[in-house]
């Protein structure tokens, strides 16, 4: 059995307190009035993403819901702005739930724009890791790495540094734009926290240095990065969630040959959230969406696609993941120095990358 990776976090103490041994279904009123809904509507979830596909066919197959599948590709601030853009909206383009990056949940609670729910198994949720009142609760979380095509890069990058060497023309991407993509972000923001010092509060600055930096030399490609576009080389090292990285080596199947690596400095966790849209017009369905994935059938999809569920502890401790898929894991070793941003930092790191992106690296990024 590999551990669970360790961290100094609140979200790490938490999750090493959470209780242990509580089993429960979906309420049958909410089973009952999500069927008579009939449809759920996402948004944001692309099929590679955290094992989404095979999380979705399993919530469509145990209640027979029609789910509507809207813009894969978006980054959490689209799906923030897709429920403002919708209110009253009642039809396809109106999301009923969003899976968003840590610091978008307040922010969302506080602008009145999601509504609380607490699903059967709240209580084995970390409590550093939800929502008091229900609004906003982690669903997973990873690290990122660099995914890397190894029939065009021969020396795979060890560190942020490497990025900056003349081997690397022409070949780093973010899986996202960072004035909008969390995971974006949190890759700008990873590589300042390496060129800092393990600085948390002088991350944002060295990190658009960085970037500005590395577009500087022709290294930065600005486009979203894919696995397509891994494969294709034109953006041979992706900064990427180790969970994807780990689906696209998978998918891939040596076809080119991937390799995934977790930089020596700058090592950054990140946690994402589920809510349920204020204004959702299938609310029932949002809320059995919620039970699914956070019932030990919907937690044990996401480790099968290499994310580590918010439940992890709780499953492990009463045997629901199987040996199998424990050892299909990555080592931890490579984990141990991960930072978990909190709340209050992101709160102020997120707005500083965003909003200086376009002055300081001067780099616009294509879908």
């Amino acid at each position: 059995m590999r551990p669970i990776i360790s961290f100094s976090s609140a979200f790490a103490l938490a999750a090493l307190a959470m209780p242990s041994g509580v089993w429960a279904q979906a309420p049958d009123e909410v089973v009952a009035a999500a069927k008579k809904e009939g449809q759920l509507t996402v948004i944001a979830l692309p099929h590679d993403w955290c094992g989404y596909g095979e999380v979705i066919d399993g919530f469509k197959k145990k209640y027979g819901l029609t789910v509507n599948e809207l813009n894969p590709d978006a980054g959490s601030g689209d799906e923030v702005e897709a429920i403002k853009a919708n209110k009253g909206n009642v039809g396809p383009q109106a999301p009923d739930v969003i899976d968003v990056g840590l610091a978008f949940g307040p922010v969302a609670k506080k602008d009145g724009l999601i509504q609380p729910y607490k699903v059967a198994t709240w209580s084995t949720i970390p409590d550093a890791a939800k929502d008091a009142d229900g609004a906003w609760y982690g669903d997973y979380y990873g690290v990122l790495t660099f995914e890397v095509n190894k029939d065009i890069v021969k020396k795979s990058p060890a560190d942020w540094p490497d990025l900056l060497g003349a081997d690397f023309k022409n070949s780093v991407a973010l899986a996202g734009d960072p004035r909008v993509s969390s995971q974006a972000i949190q890759g700008v923001f990873a590589a300042g926290l390496s060129a800092a010092g393990g600085d948390v509060a002088k991350a944002p600055e060295a990190g658009l240095s960085f970037f500005a930096e590395l577009n500087k030399k022709g290294n930065f490609v600005p486009v979203i990065g894919k696995a397509s576009s891994v494969a294709q080389g034109s953006t041979p090292v992706l900064v990427r969630w180790d969970y994807n990285a780990l689906a696209d080596r998978d998918t891939l199947k040596g076809n080119p040959p991937v390799d995934v690596v977790v930089p020596a400095s700058g090592v950054v966790a990140g946690v994402y959230v589920q809510a349920i849209s204020a204004f959702a017009p299938h609310p029932n369905a949002g809320k059995l969406w919620m039970e699914y994935l956070y019932s030990d059938e919907g937690q044990v999809g996401f480790l099968k696609g290499y994310c580590h569920p918010i439940r992890f502890k709780d499953l492990v401790d009463n045997k629901k993941v199987p040996a199998d898929l424990l050892a299909k894991l990555p080592p931890a070793e490579g984990y141990a120095k991960a930072t978990f941003p909190t709340l209050d930092q992101l709160n102020v790191s997120n707005p500083a990358i965003t909003k200086n992106w376009d002055a300081v690296v001067g780099a616009n990024v294509a879908k």
